[in-house]
């Protein structure tokens, strides 16, 4: 598979091609690490994947080389092309006396007579004073003096009416408003549920895992086993109009696909793009707006810096934000930039840290339950918001 692919998150230019395992005889899907991405304007283009006879593969975006990889490298697509030596042997089992954990609580410590594990983790502030000034019979609300009864509203089917609540003006110059009461302080005794504290395991062994073995499926080749082309098959999947495509080439001579880019694509190109320069200037967006296409073409490529692909997608997407809304490009530029001096400093002063190792710790389901219900609690108090009316209606006393 090989051609563009811009679809919410995701930009790239496919390169996906399937090799038949010699050892095994089934057939393997490898993707192209790192792909280019696909330009941001919407001009004609045309894409190129040349296949060399010494492995390499090119992949040209209206003739300008964007990428070049070797297909036996274990760098450039995943799965590699050429299996591992050794896998982890399936049938090996963890022995039931190893011992994972690095760190166990001493089982001679005691719990020291003083610690109370009851005391609450706040008390009343004894030592706390009243404000001056404090307005302890004026309450925090009042009724809208402003607010009438609707004209509609009918006692008997609404029930009375009441005023919608305002907040108490006088409360704004005061310290507060109704009853005062002393606040909560950090309770200095308290110290929580006692546990003993955590040792060097004399049991440990380290974090299991099974031997290796020769992989049974590995094989060596010197060039890739590619199959003879037969038929082409043309995958779109779009929610957009105004896409086009046309002159799908074969050709065993990359100089011949050279000659045809030229002579079909490049004259309808040049064509498009005088077009969208006539169209910016007669829209009075030369300026400005000419200034943010280069700037957004900028950052397209600037996403496509190898070291930042970790961070590729974040990047693709604070980008179309930006070109949605064209007022934050110097937020969106800065954004960028802060991304790419963390990532910079992160490869210079961070280093290469030690693997650490995974203790298991358990996890209480009630908690994992509350936190997922706090978030849907959320999402849907958002909804409830975003779908509330915007006029505020008086409220109705139930009968």
């Amino acid at each position: 598979m090989f051609g563009p692919d811009k679809c919410g998150a995701t930009n790239k230019v496919h390169f996906i091609f399937k090799h038949k395992n010699p050892k095994s005889g089934e057939y393997v899907e490898h993707h192209l690490k790192n792909p280019p991405s696909v330009p941001s304007d919407k001009l004609s283009h045309v894409y190129t994947a040349i296949l060399k006879p010494d492995n390499e593969l090119q992949i040209l975006i209206d003739g300008e080389q964007k990428k070049k990889v070797n297909f036996l490298s274990a760098d450039d697509f995943e799965p590699p092309l050429i299996p591992p030596k050794t896998i982890p042997d399936p049938d090996d089992k963890k022995p039931e006396d190893w011992d994972e954990r690095e760190k166990i609580p001493d089982s001679s410590a005691v719990k020291p007579d003083d610690w109370d594990e009851n005391a609450p983790l706040e008390i009343v502030d004894e030592e706390a004073e009243k404000p001056e000034g404090w307005l302890d019979n004026e309450p925090e609300e009042i009724d809208d003096p402003e607010a009438t009864k609707p004209e509609d509203w009918d006692d008997e089917e609404d029930g009375e009416w009441e005023a919608p609540k305002i907040e108490n003006p006088k409360c704004e110059a005061a310290p507060g408003c109704g009853e005062w009461k002393r606040p909560m302080k950090r309770n200095p005794a308290y110290k929580g549920k006692w546990h003993a504290p955590l040792i060097e395991n004399p049991a440990y062994k380290g974090i299991w895992k099974p031997q290796d073995i020769p992989n049974p499926d590995y094989f060596e080749i010197k060039k890739p086993d590619f199959e003879p082309i037969a038929a082409i098959g043309i995958e779109i999947w779009t929610m957009q109009d105004g896409i086009l495509f046309d002159n799908i080439l074969i050709a065993k001579d990359d100089k011949i696909a050279e000659s045809y880019r030229e002579t079909t694509w490049k004259p309808k190109f040049t064509v498009e793009k005088e077009k969208q320069k006539e169209e910016d200037s007669e829209a009075g967006s030369s300026g400005l707006a000419g200034f943010q296409k280069k700037v957004f073409d900028l950052l397209y490529k600037i996403a496509d810096i190898p070291f930042l692909s970790a961070y590729k997608l974040k990047i693709y997407d604070v980008i179309e934000k930006g070109q949605e809304q064209p007022n934050l490009t110097v937020g969106i530029v800065v954004a960028v930039v802060v991304v790419i001096v963390s990532v910079f400093l992160r490869l210079i002063f961070g280093g290469k840290k030690k693997p650490t190792r995974v203790e298991k710790t358990n996890v209480e389901p009630a908690e994992t339950a509350t936190s997922q219900g706090s978030g849907e609690n959320e999402e849907n108090k958002e909804k409830e918001e975003s779908s509330a009316p915007a006029r505020r209606r008086p409220t109705r006393r139930d009968n």
